[in-house]
């Protein structure tokens, strides 16, 4: 399928949302002796490695490997924790990072299942929001952008496991093949 890739989000502009995000989170964070960071993998990597250095209070992280999809291309409303944190977080100021959020249901799965372990406040950070595909009500506390429904990849999102690398986030193309 020949497709190229228009930026969406420069680099440029990626490093003033993550210092935004960073003054929000540590300025929220100020009293807190030690937050904890959960990311979202393999999609959140890069987002929360360069996050998490632009929070000023001590940091903690662990991550998480969900799945609703298995090998569809839809959710079937069934998620599973395929890595599990670590760490106990009663009583502890948690932080979710998630690269994007689209109809919300894994996400909503996951803030539950966090709540029954009693922390001592939970909050969600996602780099790009995609409100227009919204199927489940999640309260999201920091977002980079608001994007349309479209499809994004670069700086951690995939494409079949590529473009996670791109230093910027990019809109795909498809294009018509001539012939």
């Amino acid at each position: 399928m020949k497709h190229r890739i228009d930026t969406l989000y420069s680099e440029a502009e990626l490093k003033k949302t993550l210092n935004r995000l960073g003054q929000q989170i540590s300025q929220d964070y100020e009293n807190t002796e030690q937050l904890l960071m959960i990311g979202l993998l393999k999609g959140s990597v890069v987002f929360l490695a360069d996050l998490c250095r632009e929070v000023s209070s001590s940091v903690e992280l662990d991550f998480m490997v969900v799945s609703s999809y298995g090998h569809r291309m839809q959710t079937s409303g069934d998620v599973r924790v395929l890595k599990d944190i670590e760490v106990d977080i009663k009583g502890r100021d948690v932080l979710i990072v998630e690269d994007i959020i689209d109809s919300g249901f894994t996400l909503s799965k996951v803030r539950q299942m966090l709540l029954l372990r009693e922390p001592r406040s939970l909050k969600i950070c996602t780099l790009l929001d995609k409100t227009s595909r919204r199927e489940v009500d999640v309260p999201v506390d920091y977002v980079g952008y608001e994007v349309p429904d479209t499809f994004v990849v670069g700086y951690g999102i995939d494409w079949a496991e590529k473009y996670r690398n791109l230093p910027y986030i990019g809109k795909v193309i498809i294009e018509e093949e001539r012939g």
